[in-house]
């Protein structure tokens, strides 16, 4: 598909016409030439940015948002998550995640990281939605060898069946945490991503009970023994990282792990701690920006995740120059941590063609002393009006197709998913 989006406005370029092909960026200049057989709109002088990324999230959950909320962690879990989980169809798994693509697509998200049950169910909902995702069904073998084995040939199949969607889908090896999987499916997790060059997405450090518990199970901290089974390395994601101590970061630095910290789900779930985003961007480390899932968040816009993220990093440093919002934006759109997002986040030729339109009219994002500093600490994503993935239109004038459908099919499984 090839598209002409003519007269938009670049923030350090002014105003610009740009030109997709083959869902990359052919071109960004002012007053480009039509191209014969080029879809072609006005884009009004919108702003055009890059796509948001969100790092870490569970599509799916947004069957559960306001199920339970207000709760103690183990209360809520036991009481309203895994019961209702445990009637969780590949179906209902579909429509949550369509929903929640749909929410993502309006506040202009382009790709996220996702872990949850039913792989097919997920990635059918990416590909039917037109984002970017890494796709992994999740592993938990805390009930002993034989789950462990069902996970690991589950892993095997799932790889081989993901060639028949898109490349947008991209398959990711999911086991759930240090303290729900055994050390032999973690270090054959790495052997299996080292062989066929996959990434693995896991939670770590998120609880300060998660460390004190590997220390006295292991003799180590979480990501020193993460590292005995192998799984740090430059293919790993991090989910979290509010407790690693200096040391664990400078082993993930060395590593080249990727940390996606994610604090409003962190402050919601009252983890009682702020990610070290400092020491951890003084090292060098690739940082991503995640919701988690929006049972636990409760909104996927990343917008106001960004402004979050920064005003959390500065009141924890007591320090308003920490995470500007300049760095904080290069973070949410993935510039940051290449692992995530299968971007560059930056609009140039030959990049992938996943831009935002944003509407400049919005009182949020007026009047531009800075605009990159009202997107970060203004904005949401009610400011977005046109999502272009890979060349393609999904969302213009903030219409998305099949909208109705979407939301009535995701609100009638909920509602039968969460009787209590």
């Amino acid at each position: 598909m090839t598209l002409h989006i003519k007269n938009v406005w670049l923030y350090d370029q002014g105003q610009v016409d740009i030109q997709i092909d083959a869902g990359k960026i052919k071109a960004i200049a002012p007053n480009l030439p039509e191209i014969d057989g080029a879809e072609s709109f006005d884009g009004n002088g919108m702003a055009a940015v890059s796509g948001l990324v969100n790092g870490h999230t569970h599509a799916a959950m947004s069957l559960f948002r306001g199920f339970g909320d207000d709760m103690q962690l183990m209360e809520w879990l036991q009481t309203r998550i895994w019961p209702a989980e445990a009637k969780l169809t590949e179906e209902d798994v579909y429509w949550g995640s369509r929903m929640a693509c749909m929410e993502m697509i309006r506040s202009g998200t382009v790709a996220f990281e996702d872990m949850y049950w039913h792989f097919h169910g997920m990635a059918k909902a990416v590909e039917d939605s037109g984002l970017r995702a890494g796709v992994g069904a999740v592993m938990i073998d805390i009930a002993g060898e034989k789950q462990g084995q069902e996970c690991r040939d589950q892993a095997v199949q799932y790889l081989e069946e993901s060639g028949r969607y898109s490349d947008r889908v991209k398959f990711t090896l999911t086991p759930h945490a240090i303290y729900t999987v055994s050390a032999k499916s973690l270090s054959w997790s790495a052997e299996f991503s080292d062989k066929h060059n996959l990434p693995v997405h896991i939670h770590l450090s998120e609880t300060a009970f998660e460390v004190s518990e590997c220390i006295k199970q292991n003799g180590v901290r979480p990501a020193v023994y993460l590292d005995q089974q192998g799984l740090l390395t430059p293919r790993t994601i991090l989910a979290h990282g509010v407790y690693l101590d200096d040391d664990e970061l400078e082993l993930i630095a060395k590593r080249g792990s990727t940390i996606v910290s994610n604090p409003v789900s962190n402050m919601k779930l009252a983890v009682g701690g702020v990610f070290p985003y400092q020491k951890a961007a003084e090292l060098g480390i690739p940082i991503g920006l995640g919701s988690d899932g929006a049972a636990s968040n409760n909104s996927l816009d990343m917008f106001q995740e960004v402004k979050t993220f920064s005003l959390i990093q500065k009141h924890a440093n007591n320090d308003p120059t920490v995470l500007p919002s300049a760095k904080a934006w290069q973070v949410v759109t993935g510039v940051d941590a290449p692992l995530i997002g299968q971007g560059s986040g930056v609009l140039a030729a030959g990049e992938n063609a996943d831009i935002l339109l944003l509407n400049r009219d919005e009182p949020e994002i007026c009047p531009e002393h800075d605009f990159v500093s009202n997107l970060v600490y203004s904005a949401t994503g009610h400011v977005v009006d046109t999502v272009i993935v890979a060349g393609k239109i999904l969302m213009k004038n903030r219409v998305i197709d099949q909208e109705l459908e979407i939301r009535q099919e995701a609100t009638a499984r909920a509602k039968s998913l969460c009787k209590v």
